[in-house]
């Protein structure tokens, strides 16, 4: 039986069976006919050629979108992310991660604030049966089938605190764990959330998804751009730039560093300033723990702003990670361990 971790957010899809893993950037696009299949130099790393036709439709997703595609398509909405973009990227993960067409079992995780609302949309999109088409870099077609056929939704920061809690077949590592009260900042590209497990339990009065992701330093970065350049970046376009400190616009090189430090500065004092807002009468947390590819970022810029303790991010490990690790460890404490969990609505 394969069960499977799925974290489709407005900045990456990340997807994972326990063993491998895949991630891309969640942007799509129109196929384009290439006149020239080969790579030049074999020396330059070569990403994951992601195209997929569903419904007789073909699309270039992730990186092969951003560079081969005349019409891209990527969102910051919610309600549109959920209805046009979440069958397009969690097929194309979803296809890749499952290698025999069997039925497969799938935690996936929606931000606090949505997760009511979007919670049966979500399942109605991916539950069942889709058949997809995977074309390789050479042209060549393979017809598959992604069969979904147990689906649990949750709570997108809970993947944090089970990646925390669980082992890698979904046992508690240490039983401790359970008796803690935790606090969970989860920083995505969009969305922030926070969110409290005592005792493994979530807490409703300590729970909050705001719109200050990453991609709202990234904004402020891309405004300040255009002033000086005239060019307007796409904020999907921004992650390697604000990685590397410049960006190279119509041949002239622009340091990125001072503006990225007072961007993500701000960004880090309004998120400390909610958890402290949110968090004043649970002055009792055992551990605060920073979360999601935004939170690998600001963390330096955000923990010394935080009351109590915080756990340190692990060294080595991508941080985009955290909840689809939990994700895919639930699923095992779920399925792989005789549980028979009420169905998913």
């Amino acid at each position: 039986m394969e069960v499977i971790g799925l974290d489709i957010g407005f900045g990456y899809t990340k997807c994972t069976n326990g063993t491998r893993f895949l991630v891309f950037k969640s942007v799509f696009g129109e196929v384009t006919e290439a006149q020239f299949r080969e790579q030049l130099l074999n020396e330059v790393p070569d990403e994951e050629h992601l195209q997929i036709e569903l419904d007789g439709r073909g699309y270039f997703v992730g990186e092969l979108a951003e560079r081969q595609s005349t019409e891209r398509y990527f969102t910051l909405d919610q309600g549109q992310f959920i209805s046009e973009f979440t069958r397009v990227l969690s097929l194309c993960a979803l296809s890749r991660m499952v290698e025999r067409q069997e039925p497969v079992k799938v935690v996936v995780g929606l931000p606090i604030g949505h997760y009511a609302r979007h919670r049966a949309d979500l399942a109605a999109i991916l539950k069942g049966q889709h058949d997809v088409t995977l074309i390789a870099r050479s042209g060549e077609r393979t017809q598959t089938v992604v069969r979904v056929s147990e689906l649990r939704v949750v709570p997108q920061p809970f993947g944090t605190v089970m990646n925390i809690m669980l082992n890698d077949v979904g046992e508690v590592k240490d039983k401790r764990l359970l008796s803690q009260k935790m606090g969970v900042i989860d920083i995505g590209f969009r969305t922030a959330d926070f969110t409290i497990a005592d005792h493994t339990r979530y807490s409703e009065r300590g729970s909050l998804t705001t719109e200050s992701g990453i991609s709202r330093a990234f904004a402020t970065i891309a405004a300040k751009l255009q002033e000086t350049s005239g060019v307007n970046i796409e904020l999907y376009r921004m992650f390697d730039a604000v990685d590397r400190g410049t960006i190279k616009i119509h041949g002239k090189r622009y340091d990125l560093k001072r503006i990225t430090e007072q961007a993500f500065t701000q960004l880090a004092g309004k998120i400390a300033a909610d958890a402290t807002h949110l968090w004043a009468s649970d002055w009792d947390l055992d551990a605060i723990v920073i979360s999601g590819g935004g939170g690998a970022v600001l963390a330096p810029y955000l923990q010394p702003q935080l009351k109590g303790e915080v756990i340190a991010l692990e060294p080595g490990k991508d941080a985009r990670m955290n909840n689809v690790r939990g994700y895919v460890k639930y699923a095992k404490r779920l399925w792989t361990r005789g549980a028979n969990p009420p169905a998913d609505h």
